[in-house]
């Protein structure tokens, strides 16, 4: 199993920063929406 998660991750290297750029920013946006209500 360690193998094949090392494979999944040598083959999706080049994805790997922007799918975590991409997951950091929906939650700043899910957080500024959740916030907004206080705000007003």
């Amino acid at each position: 199993m360690a193998k094949e998660i090392k494979n999944v991750l040598v083959r999706s290297s080049d994805t790997i920063v922007a799918d975590a750029l991409g997951m950091a920013a929906l939650i700043v946006m899910l957080f500024a929406a959740l916030s907004l209500p206080n705000i007003f």
